[in-house]
């Protein structure tokens, strides 16, 4: 065994005045020394780094003697049986596969809640919503008219002919002949993009429902505004491209051009006469000197 740290200090006459090799400064730490040189000897793991294995078959105190926890006879207590075995029956994936095509693309989908026409009068009727002021998702939400909102409500025309109060919409989507029966009532609609996080913000009264950065009109900016979260605009590019188009009555048609589409791609083809361009002289000579 290797000789202790502390004894072999002891020997040394640390605390003598002719000893001038060690400076005074080390004399405490090297007397107060108590890990020994044969720390190495005592390694072992932490409590718990290792379990014991669990032993069989050794008698009914152990808890698992005679049948090993095992149970009594069957395939399962003389061997192993494979996952999804049923004991020779032919399996359910075998007798009812499933059939269809499973949607791999659903993660990108957008699951819409619709309201009709027909609905929005009867909850006017009623006093559950004022026509006076915009009837955004906040006030469908918390008049009850539609419910569980998760990516946005999309207005239909069933009951077009309804339609007595002119109203102004603002809402996620809404079809061509909503559209069309709302103005020719004197109301307005106008498609705006929302997440389901500000949908749950708007719901609860902390995001504007109606304007953000890229609105024509934006609303309030000051520091009095109640609004604590800013309302997002689109990044996908087809979600830019749907509220760009005057068709879908898009917050964002205003940025369109005269004459250009929605696309931010494609772009629409110029009308009018050709521009013709002025042909160089060294280009005139060449005309001039062809054969055929």
């Amino acid at each position: 065994m290797p000789p202790r740290v502390r004894s072999i200090f002891r020997l040394l006459p640390l605390r003598s005045s002719s000893c001038t090799n060690v400076s005074p400064f080390l004399l405490p730490f090297l007397h107060n020394q108590q890990r020994a040189a044969s720390i190495l000897s005592s390694l072992s793991d932490n409590a718990g780094a290792y379990s014991r294995n669990i032993r069989l078959g050794r008698g009914p105190s152990s808890g698992k003697g005679k049948t090993s926890g095992r149970g009594h006879k069957g395939q399962k207590q003389h061997g192993k049986v494979p996952q999804g075995f049923n004991g020779g029956q032919t399996p359910l994936e075998v007798t009812h596969p499933a059939r269809g095509k499973e949607n791999r693309n659903k993660v990108f989908s957008t699951d819409m809640n619709s309201v009709n026409i027909d609905r929005i009068q009867a909850w006017i009727d009623q006093g559950r919503l004022d026509p006076s002021k915009p009837i955004t998702i906040k006030e469908l939400g918390d008049s009850r008219c539609v419910t569980n909102i998760k990516d946005g409500v999309k207005l239909l025309a069933r009951g077009s002919e309804q339609l007595r109060t002119p109203i102004d919409v603002v809402i996620s989507r809404a079809s061509a002949a909503a559209i069309s029966t709302i103005e020719a009532a004197g109301g307005s609609v106008m498609t705006r993009y929302y997440t389901p996080f500000a949908i749950q913000r708007i719901l609860r009264g902390k995001t504007d429902p109606i304007n953000s950065l890229r609105s024509q009109t934006t609303g309030d900016r000051s520091n009095q505004s109640p609004f604590t979260h800013r309302l997002p605009d689109p990044t996908g590019r087809k979600d830019i491209e749907y509220y760009r188009d005057e068709e879908h009555r898009g917050f964002l048609s205003y940025s369109v051009e005269k004459g250009q589409g929605p696309s931010l791609f494609f772009k629409a083809p110029r009308f009018g006469k050709p521009v013709k361009r002025k042909s160089s002289g060294s280009r005139a000579v060449a005309g001039e000197n062809r054969i055929w």
